[in-house]
């Protein structure tokens, strides 16, 4: 036997949930209901019973119940038995809330995403004008609006929430909600309100006109926010026409009118940028003096000095490390520890000869951590390598070198921006932002972290091909 189950246009979605829990208890399939709306021109095809009355208890998914609140105020005729063919789906299968892949489910989502975008609309485009007050001491506000959906009870309790301190009525071809003394109640078929003018909308109105950005403008973006559907009852849209054609002409007058000197915050960050930048060229014998009074970052608290390079001069190639290890912090000069044999030996084999460079590291103090008392390396941060540019800028500056040799991750970031991807980058030449040649490759504690001698020789072999590389440039740019 069909039945017959008409939803009313109030309180729609607990009479659809009731229906539909009634039905299912008593087993009767989708085919075998017609769904209607109270009001509707259309009668059911068939004679049937009602909705019968539950007999059983029915247990159906949190997650529907969410999803079927909001698509029974969608105004597809059809929302009601898509929704129970579903739920009856769903009692065999109550995984099916997470298939994606589900016909079904995915014409319920589009309705339910079609639904909020209505509300959203609504609570956006609502414009309320003042009417006479129910009662004294108590504001009354009025508004007509032409939803797409059966938005207006779902979208009240919004309203309710957002209006508390006045009363107001939200008028629809369809469903009214009224607010009386904090109270919703709805009406059916109300007819459209003769609204007062509003000496408020001119104020917005030139609000509107003045915030509008016509060099922002993008007006496909615009309409499809602010659709031409709701334009009629807006009184920002009569301005938008004109707004729109003279958009061009507006932003021109803005570029001409724009300041020609930079703003303060500007101006700050130049100050702070020039604070970063070495000055040293011609008094570069101030340099290590200057170095070992350096407190421009926390480093210098803990380690025992700073370490500043050797080497010529007029070195034509400059060695950058990370940064001081154990030996270093102790003896005040770089690569005289573990890592810095490894690098004697790899730049003899290479060809390279370290007194005729100049060897320094990209940070001056050594950072580390203790450890069963001692001292273990520890990665400088990004704010340290960009305070110890300062030095290494300077270092740079009094030998004009032709080449830099970076060694590791962190001497790769503070001459060209990046640390990254450095296996990859290694054997190549890049540029500092003065264009000075720099030449990546692995720094020589890599190789002793290597584990396994066939990942040592690997590395070492990395090392060695590169400071041969460098050895070739340096002979070419010595003549």
């Amino acid at each position: 036997m069909r039945r017959a189950a008409e939803m009313p246009r109030i309180g729609t979605a607990q009479a659809w949930r009731d229906a539909a829990r009634a039905l299912l208890s008593e087993g009767v399939p989708p085919g075998q209901v017609e769904w209607t709306i109270e009001g509707a021109d259309q009668a059911p095809l068939f004679g049937g019973a009602g909705v019968p009355v539950r007999t059983a208890p029915v247990t159906v998914p949190r997650s529907f119940l969410g999803l079927a609140e909001t698509v029974v105020w969608h105004d597809d005729p059809q929302r009601f038995a898509h929704l129970y063919a579903f739920l009856w789906r769903l009692r065999d299968a109550p995984r099916l809330m997470q298939d994606r892949a589900d016909l079904g489910l995915a014409r319920l989502r589009r309705m339910e995403k079609a639904v909020h975008r209505c509300q959203h609309k609504m609570k956006a485009f609502v414009r309320f004008r003042e009417v006479p007050p129910h009662r004294t001491g108590r504001r009354a506000f009025m508004a007509w609006f032409e939803p797409t959906h059966h938005t207006v009870e779902p979208t009240s309790r919004f309203f309710q929430r957002r209006f508390a301190d006045m009363d107001w009525s939200i008028v629809t071809p369809d469903v009214t909600a009224h607010c009386i003394d904090g109270a919703v109640s709805f009406q059916l078929d109300a007819p459209r309100p003769d609204l007062p003018e509003d000496a408020h909308e001119d104020l917005w109105t030139t609000y509107y006109s003045n915030i509008f950005n016509p060099a922002r403008l993008k007006v496909s973006a615009m309409t499809s926010e602010m659709p031409k559907k709701y334009w009629k009852n807006l009184p920002e849209a009569a301005l938008i026409p004109d707004l729109i054609a003279g958009a061009g002409k507006r932003a021109a007058e803005m570029a001409r009118a724009a300041p020609t000197l930079p703003p303060l915050r500007v101006e700050a960050a130049q100050r702070q940028q020039q604070g970063f930048a070495s000055d040293w060229g011609a008094k570069g014998e101030t340099l290590e003096a200057e170095l070992h009074q350096c407190t421009r970052c926390p480093l210098h608290g803990a380690a025992t000095q700073a370490v500043p390079g050797e080497g010529p001069l007029d070195a034509r190639v400059m060695i950058v490390g990370e940064q001081p290890g154990d030996c270093e912090d102790l003896e005040g000069r770089p690569f005289v520890g573990p890592a810095g044999r490894v690098f004697d030996a790899a730049a003899a084999t290479a060809g390279l000869d370290r007194s005729t460079c100049y060897v320094t590291n990209a940070v001056k103090h050594f950072k580390y951590v203790v450890q069963r008392k001692r001292r273990i390396h520890d990665r400088p941060d990004r704010s340290e390598i960009s305070a110890c540019r300062w030095w290494l800028d300077g270092e740079i500056a009094r030998t004009k070198p032709a080449l830099i040799v970076a060694m590791g991750a962190v001497a790769a970031e503070a001459l060209t921006g990046s640390g990254k991807d450095l296996l990859r980058r290694s054997g190549k030449l890049e540029a500092t932002g003065d264009g000075i040649p720099v030449l990546i490759t692995v720094h020589p504690s890599y190789v002793l972290r290597a584990m396994g001698q066939a990942a040592q020789e690997q590395a070492r072999d990395m090392l060695e091909r590169d400071l041969r590389l460098a050895a070739s440039i340096q002979s070419e740019v010595c003549g």
